[in-house]
Formats: C-alpha cells, sequence, structure tokens
C-alpha cells in the first residue's frame, strides 16, 4: 500500500513551507529516514526524511511551491502502485498526464473565441506563481497574469494556467501591437549579468522591511556613551577563566537593555493597529543575527530575568542555530524590542529599520576615540560608543525616547552599579 509523506509542520505558527530541492527522484529507492527534499519558512531551513521505505512513486509539488503543512508531498509505495487517492487537490497533476500538445490546441482555441472577455490584469509584482505553471503559461503563449489565483496563499498554479486556456482572456488595459517594443534591457549583453531569484528568507525580509517602511513614523535619535567602564569589564572578564570569558560587549548592551527597557513600556510594545497598543511585562529581545542565508532575528524571552551570563550563552546559541539553518520558527516570532550591532563592522551611525510590529530598535555602533575637557581642565580622550534608536513616532514621542537613550547611557557608563541591582 502506498504511503504518503506530509509537509512537517515546523512550528506552532507556521501554516505552510515552500518546496526547496527534492533529493530523490521518481523512480528511487527510498528508505526510512532518507533525505526526500529540503523546504523553508520564511526564517529557516529544513530536511523532511522519509517517513516510509519503498519506492518514490510520485512527487505532488514541484521545486518553489508553497504546500500548506500537513498536506501530502509524495508517495512511497511499491512499483506501480496506484497512489492518486494520496494527491491532493491543489497538486500539479502527474507528469504522466501532461500533453505535450495541448498549447498548440490552446492558441486554435484562442482564435475560435470572437470576443474574449477583458478582465483586469493581476499586478504579476505581487502575485506568485509556482514554477510549473509559470512553464506551462510561457508554452501556451498565455499570460499567466490574467489567471485567477487558487493556490495556497493566492498562489497561480498549474490549475489556474489551464482554466485560463479554456476560458481565454484579454487584459483591458493591453492593446496588442504589431511589434513588440524591445525591452529596455534588450540591449544589455546576457553575460553581463545574472538574475538571482530571492530565498524564502530574502522574500521575508523584503516584505517585512517595505511593511515597517510604509507603514510606520520611523525616526531615529543617534547619542553615544563613554564606553570606558563596560571596555573595562569586558577586558576583567576576557581575562577570567571559563565561561564568563565568553562574554562580549554586544551581551553588556543587550544585559542593559533588558533592564532600562523595564522603565519605559512604550518602546516594549507592539502596535495592534492605528489606536491601540501592547505593552509587555517583560522583555523578549530579538538579536539581528547575519547569516549566509540573510538577515535573521531570533528571540530571547524573559531577558529582563535573565542574568548576563545566560543572556550571553542564550545569543550564542540562538545565533549558532540560525546560521546552521535548524532555528525553530517559534524562537524567530515574539520580540518585543530589537538590538542590532554593527559595531563590529565600524559603522559609526546607521538607521535600523524596526521590526513589525515592534515599537523601536537600537543600532549598536562601534566606539571612537573622542576628546573632552577634564574638571582640571585639562584635554582627555575617552572611548565613546554610538547608540541609534529608531521609534515609531506613533506609539512613542521624541522626548520619551530621548530619555530612555539618556538611561541607558547612564546604566552603561555605571554598569557594575547596573549588576549589583
Amino acid at each position: 500500500m502506498a504511503n504518503a509523506v506530509i509537509m512537517p509542520k515546523a512550528g506552532i505558527t507556521v501554516e505552510s513551507c515552500i518546496i526547496g530541492n527534492w533529493e530523490k527522484k521518481v523512480g528511487d529507492a527510498v528508505k526510512v529516514g532518507d533525505i526526500l527534499f529540503t523546504y523553508e519558512t520564511d526564517k529557516a531551513s529544513f530536511e523532511c526524511e522519509s517517513t516510509a521505505e519503498g519506492t518514490l512513486l510520485e512527487i505532488f509539488y514541484n521545486e518553489g511551491d508553497e504546500v500548506p503543512c500537513l498536506v501530502n508531498v509524495c508517495a512511497v509505495g511499491n512499483p506501480g502502485e496506484d497512489c492518486s487517492a494520496l494527491r491532493p487537490e491543489s497538486a500539479a497533476p502527474a507528469a504522466a498526464e501532461e500533453k505535450p500538445a495541448e498549447a498548440p490546441a490552446a492558441e486554435e482555441k484562442k482564435a475560435e473565441v470572437a470576443a474574449p472577455v477583458a478582465t483586469t490584469a493581476v499586478d504579476g509584482a505581487k502575485t506568485a506563481i509556482s514554477p510549473r505553471a509559470k512553464k506551462l503559461a510561457e508554452r501556451a503563449g498565455v499570460d499567466a497574469a490574467l489567471a485567477t489565483p487558487t493556490g495556497p496563499n493566492g498562489r497561480i498554479i498549474e490549475r489556474d494556467v489551464r482554466t485560463l486556456m479554456d476560458n481565454p482572456v484579454v487584459a483591458a488595459a493591453k492593446v496588442e501591437a504589431p511589434v513588440a517594443a524591445p525591452a529596455v534591457n534588450a540591449v544589455v549583453d546576457e553575460a553581463e549579468y545574472t538574475d538571482v531569484k530571492f530565498s524564502g528568507i530574502r522574500r521575508a525580509i523584503s516584505k517585512s522591511m517595505h511593511t515597517s517602511l510604509s507603514t510606520m513614523a520611523q525616526l531615529t535619535h543617534t547619542t553615544s556613551f563613554d564606553a570606558t567602564t563596560i571596555l573595562a569589564y569586558r577586558k576583567m572578564l576576557k581575562a577570567a577563566e571559563g565561561e564568563y570569558a565568553g562574554i562580549t560587549l554586544g551581551d553588556i548592551i543587550l544585559y542593559a537593555v533588558s533592564r532600562t527597557l523595564l522603565n519605559h513600556p512604550d518602546l516594549n510594545a507592539h502596535m495592534l493597529d492605528d489606536n491601540n497598543i501592547r505593552l509587555f511585562k517583560h522583555v523578549n529581545l530579538g538579536v539581528a543575527v547575519d547569516t549566509p542565508r540573510g538577515l535573521m532575528v531570533p528571540t530571547i524571552f524573559h531577558a529582563d530575568e535573565m542574568s548576563l551570563l545566560e543572556i550571553s550563552k542564550a545569543v550564542k546559541s540562538l545565533a549558532a542555530q540560525c546560521r546552521e539553518g535548524n532555528i525553530s520558527p517559534d524562537k524567530l516570532t515574539g520580540g518585543t524590542f530589537t538590538v542590532s550591532n554593527l559595531g563590529n563592522m565600524g559603522v559609526e551611525s546607521f538607521t535600523p529599520v524596526i521590526n513589525p510590529p515592534q515599537t523601536g530598535i537600537l543600532g549598536v555602533c562601534c566606539t571612537t576615540e573622542r576628546v573632552r575637557k577634564a574638571a582640571d581642565g585639562s584635554l582627555q580622550v575617552y572611548s565613546a560608543m554610538g547608540l541609534s534608536l529608531t521609534y515609531d513616532h506613533r506609539a512613542v514621542d521624541g522626548s520619551p525616547a530621548a530619555r530612555f537613550q539618556k538611561e541607558l547611557a547612564h546604566n552603561l557608563e555605571n554598569f557594575t552599579a547596573l549588576l549589583a541591582k
């Protein structure tokens, strides 16, 4: 009896995943535990192991297709077994059912229609289309943007293109010209560029950043503080033996932020809509992590209740999981405030973008040597570190934001006293 392999549920909040690469092809022998395919959410990637032994009979979804969690993705069984009953309604038709001659037939059918119905084209830049549907549309010579999407999350799938072929339409705003105008980049030699499709994470970053900047009233304040105390404290820890030697300046700043935010609830919050804000009792600190697959922001839950060492360990563990690509999506949600550290890159000031629906994000900058006048009138050189706070002006006014930065600077300049509280 054929067995279905389902799309795993990668996290409590995950509703669908995108097929990455198929590691097996139809006809391959499969054992329990073999990697069948990779899949990704908008935040992480995973490998799906086979839960059955036999032959890979049919693949229901192709690479790049978005599949709802717990839906059948492929079938494994004995050669020749019928697995049609396992095929989901939203899946692409079996390869054996494809008809190569269908494209010319579609063209003939279009010619028979005297007055096709005009419609408004779907915005191709906003509507996703599966690779299989796109290929069929190109082969049949139809505009896939005119199809009505019925796939997961409004995705155009092969079935939608076939429906369009059976009921051809034309875009109301389009007029067919005898000779098509050359594309803008037609004069560019293809050897001079490479088109790269966004990964799931890159698409998520793109969507989140665009939403953030287009829906919030964001403003950035940049201040600095005397980093002499935390630099000396870090030097002392580095000289110590054991796990304390691994505590970084970034960990120290995260600790100070988690304590300071408790006195500034408007910055430790979520905007629910234009008229409502949710204030949190604990600080769930998001930490921006640079990975080969793009920016990821894991969450340190209840950071305000953790020791400096516990925060340091949590950051290292979460960052490692992000870079290895095996972090649970549940650890990438729930943040109430985010810290982005570009200080180790030599950045002196920047404008971090808020992670919706949060109301603030702190950018940590590098240390620079500055000069000030000492009490005796002499000039004194000291190490200053910049802090760039971006906040949503809908929820936070300028003065409260400045007070947060002032208190944070005070806590960092008197860090040993903060630890004693």
